[in-house]
């Protein structure tokens, strides 16, 4: 699932040698929404691993970027405890456009696609497809 964001980038760490084949960089950004005149200060802080740590060189405190990345998850499990740990990786951060304001975006599904994949479109009084009317097991 690719997802993006656009935020002020107020901090960027240094590229740090996890294991012997992994390393990643993290950084912060500033997503605070204005709504009705009121701010909600958000800040997200995301990751880029192995050769994608270097997309962060070219970008300085305080630009303002557009962070295409995927959210990841693993389950972690010790002394039979379940934990979970979701990371935000960064896979494309370029400058945001001058007409860009922090916002997020998912990206749009198709229509037909989000049709398709409800039951009915949740309108239980709508007459039912013909083509799925056969689908019973019975």
């Amino acid at each position: 699932m690719a997802l993006e964001v656009i935020g002020k980038l107020i901090e960027k760490g240094p590229t740090m040698q996890v294991s012997e084949r992994f390393k990643k960089r993290e950084f912060v950004l500033d997503i605070t929404e204005e709504i009705n005149g009121n701010a909600y200060p958000n800040f997200a802080k995301l990751q880029a691993v192995q050769n994608r740590c270097e997309l962060l060189d070219g970008f300085s405190e305080g630009d303002t970027v557009k962070v295409s990345f995927n959210i990841r998850g693993n389950k972690w499990e010790k002394d039979g405890k379940v934990n979970y740990i979701t990371s935000l990786d960064a896979w494309r951060i370029e400058r945001a456009a001058a007409g860009d304001h922090n916002a997020y975006q998912a990206p749009a599904a198709p229509q037909q696609q989000y049709q398709a994949s409800t039951p009915a479109n949740n309108n239980f009084n709508s007459t039912p497809n013909p083509a799925a009317a056969d689908d019973l097991p019975f």
